[in-house]
């Protein structure tokens, strides 16, 4: 085996260990040393990015690690580790679409399950309907919804690989760049802290275009419903 690549994947390993057992911040603040060599940061991020949603931390948290790495020329790197970070949890819905089947016919709680699950894939199905799954994704990325929340709905929602991929970067793209900027203010993150790191100004901006993005699909959609 390649040196770099054992060098690499214990560098990975030791971080996802320290990713179990640590907080965030924890994790950000063990991790400094491997931004001396960018093929270390690059196996930590893919690393982070796999266990990020068993542990259900911020997405921003590994632009923040890029950005601290590589500075501001780490926005490409991050958008990529945040769309990729959001896939398994897509997948998993994805999956979760063909469970009310298996659940069919069965006792009490089966048959409650298969009920909210067949109400949930129905109302996203009609969300996804009128505004289309890219622009679906991209607006709820947007807004101030759980990152994991938004990869969920869109696969019980039935939105292709590709649409959920390319509204995803769309949607994830001012987040990408400020957990950037902040990651490459090391003083910064040190004095707010990981959930301080996004502006309020920059939340309510992006959740402005989130609404604008579906605000003409509902519209024709009122029209037209309403003839």
């Amino acid at each position: 085996m390649n040196r770099r690549a054992l060098v690499g994947g214990l560098v990975a390993g030791a971080v996802v260990v320290a990713a179990v057992l640590s907080s965030p911040n924890a994790v950000f603040d063990r991790i400094a040393w491997v931004t001396a060599e960018p093929w270390r940061l690059v196996a930590v991020l893919a690393a982070l990015a796999v266990v990020r949603p068993l542990l259900a931390w911020p997405v921003t948290l590994l632009a923040v690690v890029a950005g601290y790495g590589l500075g501001l020329s780490a926005i490409p790197l991050s958008l990529a580790a945040m769309v990729t970070t959001s896939v398994p949890p897509y997948l998993f819905a994805r999956r979760g679409r063909d469970a009310g089947d298996a659940l069919a016919g069965g006792d009490r709680v089966s048959t409650a399950v298969n009920g909210l699950l067949d109400r949930a894939v129905g109302a996203g199905e009609r969300a996804v309907s009128v505004a289309g799954g890219t622009r679906s994704v991209a607006a709820s990325r947007l807004l101030p919804f759980p990152s994991d929340a938004v990869s969920v709905a869109a696969g019980l929602a039935g939105v292709r690989a590709g649409p959920f991929v390319l509204g995803s970067a769309v949607g994830e793209l001012p987040w990408a760049i400020a957990g950037t900027v902040a990651g490459a203010s090391a003083g910064r993150v040190a004095e707010v802290g990981l959930d301080g790191v996004i502006d309020p100004w920059l939340i309510g901006t992006a959740a402005l275009g989130g609404l604008l993005l579906l605000a003409g699909p509902a519209y024709r959609h009122y029209r037209s419903a309403s003839i």
